[in-house]
């Protein structure tokens, strides 16, 4: 039996300007962040413990909302 690998996004919330935290396929945020930095260093301890997978999407300009970057965590 294979394990799915867990996937977090890191995004920016259009109402408000914060960004968001969620799990792939999940609508609940787990956690906001005033700044991108702060969302990924949260999602990158979440992620190294849990062996999945964090993507970031883009901001601005014409490829907003778009994958910025995936890193997947190490075991």
């Amino acid at each position: 039996m294979t394990e799915k690998t867990k996937v977090y996004h890191v995004g920016k919330r259009a109402s408000d300007g914060k960004w968001t935290v969620k799990f792939a396929g999940g609508e609940k945020v787990i956690k906001t962040f005033a700044t991108k930095a702060e969302a990924e260093a949260y999602v990158k301890v979440m992620a190294e413990n849990q062996g999945a997978t964090v993507l970031t999407h883009n901001s601005k300009g014409a490829k907003a909302g778009k994958i910025a970057k995936a890193t997947k965590a190490k075991k």
